[in-house]
């Protein structure tokens, strides 16, 4: 077996052995076996994955290594193969999900330990991290489909985790179906782009290549319903929803699906078909704005949040809009880039969050902490690391990549987008900071006994709190002396935009203005008294119950498809579809009923009836012989 069949099977193979070993014996006690195999398989598909990157550095960038499995399906000239594929781009992906997604595994050991379900969880987890893997290493739309599936698949179980409450499943449920609705929108685009190409090939270079064949009024159909799909899979406006309610699994699943799996998957489709949004930029700027509009309003609805995992589930939706901006405006190596250094520092509040809520035996109101700067140090300067980057401080991570999104958008002329942009820098900045003085600088609002963290779980914050601060010094544009080596690497085609490098230093010092605002405030309100907001006034109400958009979808889709489901089960199914079989049975019941009165074993009846059809019989023939 080759290396990016081993890459993407490993973790497929290890969730099979996991769930085998489960189902054999669920009560026996294994600790040892699950941990070993459980991570194990993401540590071989990151050094296989290193290996694929080692391989694409010493070639040019037009450098792909494919991989073919078997064929799928042929049906005459329509032929899928199960096929993998690395360019540049996927190499991106590669390398971030299974290093990432490895220190995630290490940090879940040391999590989960002692959960009743222990291989379970390691089992739909690995099937998560394979899911997304088979995703990015595609060769063809539909092998990509069918990672988008299973990665929604593997959330439905992985939210629905702890399954004896209601409230979980109701989560998981709700994930699932928004999830759909969005990738109805993507299969049918799908439909559209294979009905145009007839049959001249489905590979990604296939598509790029014949894409001429395509009418052009059909391309931003075909744009739209893609992006569709990324609205439902990387929570973007109006199929969000589902994202802040995914916070019911366990919080190693929150890291995983924020950081290295799911909701990036929506970007990447979207920078992998960029060859078909260059033809279309009207659907580009939709994106953008969508994306802009998202980032503002979690944002502002994060202001308001206190649960921490909220809070940080509503920064993903914002920072996920940002990667929108950038990928609808043709700035594929910014998005991209910024999806990078997000894994980074979002995988690492996630996991700082995690440990917080493990030392303070599972709460996870913030107003319900306070004063844990001295008793969970690693936690507190890991966690400060990453807050200073998603609030775009320099020099850490999300400094550059939010920088060359806002720069890119400022140098296309969507200045409205900018401005939001720029905005919702501020606002990232005052509600991360707000998270961060109240649970560890702000006065304890209830005295808590810690329990200890072990070594599994603070080790892996550490190198991501190394990478948060890092990282971002590969895309270091030449206006701060760099060559851009992300963008470089990644060899994207993106939309040619000039910007003086007087205008990038002006850009980076309101957007670096507008992060230390944000903290000021944050300390002036959070620093020294956690206050909670009243709730007095209109906008406090409406952002506090997150503008009561859940609702609305309540009133609007929900109710109306339960009343019309309760009519097809009263009306519809008992009157019409069970009356018309009930009639049915009941008239054969009544015939038989008259035919048994005929079998009723009397001798002179039987003559009887054949004296009877004798006589028809004989009428019958003297008429036919009367008519001759």
């Amino acid at each position: 077996m080759s290396l990016l069949s081993l890459i993407v099977l490993i973790p497929f193979f290890s969730s099979l052995l996991l769930a085998l070993v489960y189902l054999a014996n669920p009560l026996r006690e294994r600790y040892a076996f699950y941990t070993a195999v459980g991570v194990l398989a993401p540590v071989i598909s990151t050094i296989l994955a290193f290996q694929a990157g080692w391989e694409m550095l010493g070639n040019g960038a037009e450098f792909v290594i494919r991989e073919r499995l078997f064929e799928w399906i042929a049906l005459g000239e329509f032929k899928i193969a199960v096929a993998f594929m690395v360019d540049r781009l996927s190499a991106v992906m590669l390398f971030f999900i299974t290093f990432i997604g490895t220190l995630i595994h290490i940090y879940a050991a040391g999590y989960m330990r002692g959960d009743a379900g222990y291989g379970k969880f390691f089992s739909f987890f690995n099937l998560f991290m394979g899911s997304m893997l088979l995703l990015i290493l595609a060769d063809n739309p539909i092998i990509m489909f069918v990672g988008w599936e299973l990665v929604g698949l593997c959330s439905y179980l992985l939210i629905g985790y702890y399954y004896s409450d209601p409230a979980n499943v109701r989560a998981a449920n709700k994930a699932f179906i928004l999830n759909r609705i969005g990738d109805f929108g993507f299969i049918s685009a799908l439909a559209l782009l294979f009905v145009a190409l007839e049959g001249s090939g489905y590979t990604f270079t296939a598509i790029q290549a014949n894409l001429s064949m395509v009418d052009s009024g059909l391309l931003p159909w075909i744009g739209a319903l893609l992006f569709v799909g990324a609205m439902g899979k990387s929570a973007q406006i109006p199929l969000y929803v589902w994202l802040p309610d995914a916070m019911a699994g366990p919080t190693p699943v929150s890291a995983l699906i924020h950081a290295a799996t799911m909701v990036t998957a929506g970007v990447y489709m979207v920078a992998r078909f960029s060859f078909l949004y260059n033809e279309i930029p009207q659907i580009g700027e939709f994106i953008a704005s969508i994306g802009a509009l998202s980032a503002l309003f979690a944002a502002i609805i994060a202001i308001f949040q206190e649960d921490i995992k909220k809070i940080l589930a509503y920064s993903t939706m914002s920072q996920l809009g940002y990667m929108f901006i950038a990928v609808g405006l043709g700035a594929y190596s910014s998005g991209i880039f910024h999806v990078f250094t997000h894994a980074f520092f979002k995988a690492l509040l996630f996991m700082g969050a995690g440990a917080v809520i493990l030392a303070l035996h599972h709460e996870q109101n913030i107003f319900k902490m306070g004063a844990l700067s001295g008793r969970l140090k690693v936690v507190f300067g890991t966690m400060l690391i990453a807050t200073l980057a998603i609030s775009g401080v320099p020099p850490f991570a999300g400094f550059f990549s939010k920088d060359a999104i806002l720069a890119a958008a400022f140098a296309s002329e969507h200045y409205f987008i900018w401005g939001v942009g720029t905005l919702t820098a501020f606002l990232t900045a005052f509600y991360m900071f707000r998270l961060f003085f109240v649970v560890f600088l702000g006065p304890a609002r209830k005295e808590h006994s810690i329990r200890p963290l072990s070594k599994m779980i603070t080790y892996p914050l550490v190198v991501l709190a190394i990478g948060s601060a890092t990282v971002g010094l590969l895309g270091l544009g030449e206006a701060y002396g760099g060559s851009d080596l992300f963008g470089a690497f990644v060899a994207l085609p993106d939309q040619k935009m000039h910007l003086s490098h007087r205008n990038e230093y002006l850009l980076a010092a309101l957007n670096t203005l507008m992060g230390f605002l944000g903290i000021g405030l944050a300390y002036r309100l959070f620093g020294k008294e956690a206050k909670r907001w009243s709730g007095d006034g209109a906008w406090q109400r409406l952002a506090i119950n997150k503008f009561y958009v859940d609702q609305l979808y309540e009133r609007i889709f929900v109710r109306p498809l339960f009343g019309i489901s309760h009519f097809f089960e009263r009306v519809i199914d008992r009157l019409v579809v069970d009356g018309i079989i009930n009639s049915i049975v009941f008239g054969y019941l009544y015939t038989g009923g008259l035919f048994a009165m005929l079998q009723n074993g009397k001798v002179r009846y039987y003559a009887l009836y054949i004296l009877f059809g004798v006589s028809l019989v004989s009428i019958f023939m003297l008429s036919a012989l009367e008519g001759l």
